[in-house]
């Protein structure tokens, strides 16, 4: 066991990486080799919820820009879509996965309380040098998980990573709150990311926040230490997720607004520099009061909230995903990736593709 893990630490097929005995004069670029998307093949549409609850397709696209967004069958879990979303990660980075080192999962709905779901997806992918963890941050799991791998990387303690953001939030739905079961769907993304000690592209800045007195704006009451499992707690639906929406609205364009101009000022990057802002897609009113309050032109804004939903963790990396393999970035573009979550949290990254 013991050599596995310091070889895991410590093998390395660049020449340049080997030569750094100690840390590197310089952090080694973090640049993302790859990525990939999955959602289920299942399509709830807003039709659908009409004949569910009491709502309609007028007043659901009205109220969040949503038309459609996609279910996971019974037996489906989350590391069943993000396997799919990492091997296409992973083949696009020409990427083994027994090379990988690391690998993080923004979640708040994997397969089980433990193992992790980077545990599982470890075994299932064929990684075993890599380290594996989740991250429960809501909505900003996938920036959170890339912030931490980041450091990683840039410090030169590992070459490669994955971090993947996936969410299942059909499983912890109340199909019956037509104030929240019209809002989520079911996906995932994955991104590899690798060392590079002379590039000046990857990952320009990274930003995480969070204000734990609003954690009762979105959360789920039940399933934990505080409240176990009961016949109670299952008739009473605390299995389920519980938001404000009001609070959660002004927050989350206040927190994403914060993020846009936290990264702007550390980068030093003006809104021109910026290619495409990529926001967590919640709602298509939160995007744009948030674009209208940075004054961000919409041209530059990339939604597709209405094929999805929101998919919290899942939704900046699919996004991403969607975006270049579409052909709307391209190398030497300068995307940005914000968003906020259930703690609350939020946060951000700058990316050189």
């Amino acid at each position: 066991m013991l050599p596995t893990i310091i070889n895991a630490v410590t093998k390395s097929n660049t020449p340049e990486l080997q030569s750094a005995s100690k840390w590197p004069t310089r952090p080694f670029s973090t640049v993302v080799a790859g990525t990939g998307s999955h959602v289920p093949e299942r399509v709830l549409t807003n039709a659908d919820l009409e004949k569910m609850v009491d709502t309609s397709d007028q007043w659901i696209t009205e109220r969040t820009g949503m038309k459609e967004r996609h279910i996971v069958a019974p037996e489906e879990s989350a590391s069943d879509l993000a396997v799919v979303a990492c091997q296409k990660a992973l083949v696009e980075a020409k990427v083994k996965p027994d090379e990988l080192d690391l690998i993080i999962v923004g979640t708040v709905t994997g397969d089980m309380a433990f193992p992790s779901t980077a545990c599982i997806l470890q075994q299932r992918l064929g990684a075993p040098h890599a380290a594996a963890l989740d991250v429960s941050a809501g909505c900003t799991g996938f920036i959170y998980a890339l912030s931490i791998a980041r450091q990683f990387i840039a410090s030169g303690t590992y070459r490669i990573a994955l971090v993947v953001g996936v969410e299942v939030l059909s499983k912890i739905t109340d199909w019956t709150d037509r104030s929240t079961c019209v809002l989520f769907g079911d996906g995932a993304g994955a991104a590899v990311l690798k060392a590079d000690p002379v590039s000046e592209k990857g990952i320009l800045a990274t930003y995480m926040a969070a204000d734990g007195g609003g954690g009762g704006h979105l959360y789920m009451p039940a399933g934990g230490s505080r409240l176990p499992a009961s016949v109670e707690t299952v008739q009473q639906r605390l299995h389920t997720l519980k938001m404000d929406g009001n609070a959660t609205f002004k927050v989350a364009v206040r927190s994403m607004a914060d993020a846009v101009r936290h990264l702007l000022r550390q980068t030093g990057l003006e809104p021109d520099d910026i290619k495409l802002l990529i926001p967590h897609q919640a709602n298509l009113r939160i995007i744009d009061a948030t674009a209208k309050l940075l004054k961000f032109p919409s041209e530059r804004v990339f939604v597709n909230i209405a094929k999805y939903g929101n998919t919290s963790s899942a939704t900046t990396i699919i996004a991403l995903d969607e975006a270049r393999k579409a052909g709307l970035v391209h190398t030497g573009d300068v995307v940005m990736l914000v968003a906020f979550g259930a703690g609350l949290t939020w946060g951000g990254v700058v990316i050189r593709l």
